[in-house]
């Protein structure tokens, strides 16, 4: 399959070609006859430099586009063996590299950004020929993750070398070096005193049964925005509330790499110009402590952005200074925030020392009673509010369906049954209750298959953090619900958009282009499952190499991989197990449930410790 390499200058004479035709015989040796024999191991440093030309590094490359290669398909048995034996080891300083969400790439681009409206911490991929196809190395002294839920508490300092936000925030008990290990007390800015208090504290302000922020299971999925280390989103989970945390990858660059590494749901995004990757009507409850944003820019678009993704009667908890207004300044912002809220038809539900509580409507009663000309106007009718890969935010309000006008509410079950009982929103894809029950089953079925074929290798609290390439109706993250995991669900933007299904379900997950790198830091899942996503970017003409690269960058040391695909696929895929510095643990045959899915198989990996060196470990 094509993909962005580097190639050799154009030769302008006899003896330069000649002289390549004697490399390449030498090169045939290592790499089974590749026409990619440039990448050969030579050395620890020879492979950083070589790695670092691909990531926009300071040494020149001469970059070829993908037109300029020979195509190859993926899988596809081809006389010239492609597959490498061993690829570069990127230099040192990409070990945290985020291809899409790279400030040196943005710089050696010259893209021309608004800063004021956040745009450099938007997604800006690397052209093909840019992309690496190197093996990112994990930092010196790297360790095995510790396990939850003491990784709520606890992480290794060697795995993310920061501690800026340490003395930064040492007055706030977001975290505190002791020697090998960062703690993480609790704190936040707004609550110094711990996450589980100030949680305690919302839902007693909301009249919350037992001061319990779940509201007996109708409140399930949270968005905390402006996230810091995600205490607030750890704490919740206890409650069996699970939040994404999201922030940029900004000043405070390692918060959202030191929430996962932690074993919390936690995403890369910022509130800037494009909408964030999630459907409309997704979380109950919406959270900014401190998180520095101005809610008044661009005729309020980014709180109109959270109004989009809250459900009918959902909440907006904003915990800042503006809410007790103290001084002129904050007293300005309140007096123009609670208009703006007051014509989007928010209500204030509580309000408590620096803390207010909005709550959305349940209907569009409120929308349909507003004068002629009143700003935020309501979305033109044609707008898709759950189209969000690539758009760009609309300073308008979303009026609800007439199914959830005149149903008052989503319609969803408390959770734990929400997980497993059919969503309202299936009407919308033409599916019938008796396929989702049927999928939900089969799911179980394969999922519990798959912990058979793990259990020789894993214990309990093995895998934390697991990412579903191709979650299509989330069954397999609800097969998990009662495992002490949490699943990333990633939902192709080019197909059915069915992760409001998935939210639906008391579960999250984000839209994404497998062509594309993710929006995580390296070595941040412990598990991920690919069900037909090589054959899926095949289609799209994309390359089955860059996405096995990129899983191994997001793929912790002695993490697991579960490839569901077409055999002739997945045997494509063994021969590059070597070059991964991955394992083959286990192999199946894929159970046949229709003509579609009688070709499959299933083949299990697992990740090598490596170092730069070249040593390999495997203890933990």
């Amino acid at each position: 399959m094509s993909r962005g390499r580097a190639d050799g200058s154009q030769k302008k004479n006899l003896v330069a070609a000649v002289c390549v035709l004697i490399c390449l015989g030498f090169l045939f040796v290592y790499y089974d006859g590749s026409f990619f024999g440039s990448q050969v191991q030579q050395s620890a440093s020879s492979l950083r430099k070589l790695g670092s030309t691909y990531l926009g590094g300071e040494e020149d490359a001469d970059l070829t586009s993908k037109s300029d290669e020979p195509s190859i398909k993926f899988g596809q048995e081809d006389e010239n063996d492609m597959t490498p034996k061993s690829f570069p080891v990127c230099d040192d300083r990409h070990s945290e590299i985020i291809p899409c969400l790279d400030r040196n790439l943005i710089y050696q681009s010259r893209l021309k950004l608004d800063l004021s409206l956040m745009e450099h911490y938007e997604r800006h991929c690397p052209l093909p020929e840019r992309r690496f196809n190197c093996l990112i190395p994990p930092p010196p002294g790297y360790k095995v993750p510790i396990k939850w839920p003491r990784s709520r508490d606890e992480v290794w300092k060697p795995n993310i070398p920061h501690t800026h936000l340490a003395s930064e925030k040492s007055d706030q008990n977001w975290m505190v070096v002791k020697g090998e290990k960062i703690s993480f007390p609790g704190g936040g800015t707004h609550f110094h005193y711990g996450a589980d208090k100030y949680i305690a504290s919302l839902a007693n302000m909301l009249n919350f049964s037992d001061n319990n922020l779940n509201n007996d299971g109708n409140v399930r999925t949270v968005l905390d925005v402006g996230c810091g280390v995600a205490s607030f989103g750890a704490y919740l989970l206890s409650s069996n509330i699970i939040a994404m945390s999201v922030a940029p990858n900004d000043v405070h660059q390692n918060q959202i790499q030191f929430a996962l590494e932690r074993g919390i749901p936690a995403y890369l995004g910022v509130l800037g110009t494009m909408r964030l990757p999630y459907p409309s009507r997704s979380f109950e409850l919406a959270h900014c402590s401190r998180c520095r944003i101005d809610w008044l820019q661009r005729d309020g678009i980014l709180l109109l952005e959270l109004d989009r993704l809250l459900r009918p009667g959902g909440y907006f908890a904003y915990s800042s200074p503006e809410a007790y207004a103290q001084d002129e300044e904050d007293l300005r912002i309140w007096k123009e925030m609670s208009a703006l809220v007051e014509r989007m038809c928010w209500r204030i539900a509580s309000k408590r020392n620096q803390t207010v509580i909005w709550q959305k409507p349940l209907t569009n009663d409120c929308y349909m009673e507003r004068e002629p000309g009143t700003q935020p106007p309501l979305c033109r009718s044609d707008d898709d509010p759950d189209a969000v890969y690539g758009v760009k935010m609309e300073a308008c309000i979303t009026p609800y369906s007439e199914q959830v006008h005149r149903t008052k509410g989503s319609g969803l079950a408390a959770w734990p049954s929400r997980a497993t009982a059919p969503p309202p929103r299936l009407a919308d894809f033409g599916y019938s209750k008796e396929m989702f029950a049927k999928d939900t089953e089969l799911w179980q079925q394969r999922v519990e298959s798959y912990w058979n074929l793990l259990s020789p290798k894993i214990k309990p609290n093995t895998i934390r953090n697991i990412m579903d390439m191709k979650a299509n109706l989330g069954s397999f993250a609800a097969a998990l619900k009662d495992k002490d995991v949490w699943v990333m669900n990633v939902v192709s933007e080019d197909g059915p958009n069915t992760l409001k299904l998935i939210y639906d379900r008391g579960l999250i997950g984000s839209v994404h282009n497998w062509c594309e790198a993710y929006s995580t830091y390296p070595r941040t899942y412990d598990l991920l499952h690919a069900w037909n996503v090589f054959s899926d970017i095949e289609k799209k003409g994309c390359s089955g190499e860059d996405l096995l690269l990129e899983m191994d960058r997001m793929l912790r040391p002695t993490g697991f991989v579960i490839i569901r695909d077409k055999k002739p696929i997945v045997e494509y895929i063994k021969k590059y197990l070597s070059a991964l510095h991955w394992d083959a643990i286990a192999t199946a045959e894929g159970e046949s449930t229709s003509e579609q899915d009688e070709d499959e198989a299933v083949l299990i990996i697992r990740k090598k410790i490596w170092l730069t060196s070249g040593i390999l470990r495997d203890s933990e």
